[in-house]
């Protein structure tokens, strides 16, 4: 996860891999959560995902990863596991121009459509390790590196308690 720290240049549509890192103010590790009220969304392919907003829901976000400034970030291996089994692993290598990409793209993406990228707005690098099925009372548990965790337990969202539910 990576917040940005510094607003973009709203007229700004063209970045390197170095101007959209130095946007960034703290990198997290975490979890994107995704959810849609279609059950059959993940068999229906990228088109319907796409059309779903990207089927996100939210963002888990944990502790800042210690001296990211300095790190390869691309080298750090993540593992996910559902329920003590692991289900994937991966390293940002394995994504188009890794987490630097990510914010390079929406920036760019921000501007074009006049919706600036604001300080505190964090963003998700992508589904690292893929994208893996849970169901309500799943235990998930994302680990970065040796050292670093984050877990949580999924739970049935209750539409009538969220904000701006209606």
């Amino acid at each position: 996860m990576l917040r940005i720290g510094t607003r973009p240049d709203p007229a700004k549509t063209d970045w390197t891999l170095e101007e959209a890192r130095a946007l960034i103010d703290r990198v997290a590790i975490g979890i994107e959560i995704a959810s849609s009220p279609l059950p059959t969304i993940n068999d229906l392919g990228p088109a319907v995902t796409v059309s779903d907003f990207g089927n996100n829901n939210g963002l888990l976000v944990g502790e800042e990863l210690p001296g990211w400034r300095d790190a390869d970030l691309d080298s750090i291996p993540v593992a996910l596991s559902i329920n003590g089994v692991e289900v994937g692993r991966a390293t940002t290598a394995a994504m188009l121009d890794g987490p630097w990409g990510a914010v390079r793209f929406i920036a760019a993406l921000a501007a074009r459509r006049g919706l600036p990228l604001e300080p505190g707005q964090w963003i998700s690098t992508g589904a690292v390790t893929g994208v893996h099925p849970v169901e309500a009372g799943d235990r998930v548990e994302a680990r970065f590196g040796t050292t670093l965790s984050i877990d949580c337990i999924i739970a049935a969202q209750n539409r009538a308690n969220t904000p701006g539910a209606s």
